[in-house]
């Protein structure tokens, strides 16, 4: 019963939870960014190439009824999609740590007093 009372104490930690939440999160996020990518981005890219889809790209290494093909345009749209997730993400991120990132404070004036003493001080050291 040990072990599962230390998972039952791993769930309720709270980790676990918000960790299934980015996931979940995560996973919807990807799938709007890869349909960015795929269907308002990659068309006109593919227009300006000449009307290439990408993920019709191969390289044919044999004939026959069952043809060997290296889908390197499939491997292109992976790239593309990662890089353009990769890059929302680092902006949603850089956005939420300027969000939670506390303004510095100022150090405060000092009082008259102390740079009065301050330049006494630095007079009396110049002196020796």
């Amino acid at each position: 019963m040990s072990v599962v009372n230390e998972f039952l104490a791993f769930i309720k930690r709270g980790n676990v939870i918000d960790l299934a939440v980015g996931v979940i999160i995560g996973a919807a996020f990807g799938k709007i960014v890869s349909s960015l990518v795929a269907d308002v981005l990659m068309p006109p890219i593919g227009y300006l190439v000449g009307g290439v889809k990408f993920t019709d790209l191969k390289l044919q290494l044999s004939q026959g009824e069952n043809p060997v093909t290296i889908n390197y345009g499939n491997f292109l749209q992976a790239t593309f999609d990662f890089l353009i997730i990769a890059f929302c993400v680092f902006l949603l991120v850089k956005g939420i740590n300027a969000v939670y990132r506390q303004p510095q404070a100022r150090p405060a004036e000092p009082p008259p007093q102390e740079k009065l003493l301050a330049e006494i001080r630095d007079l009396l050291k110049a002196r020796t």
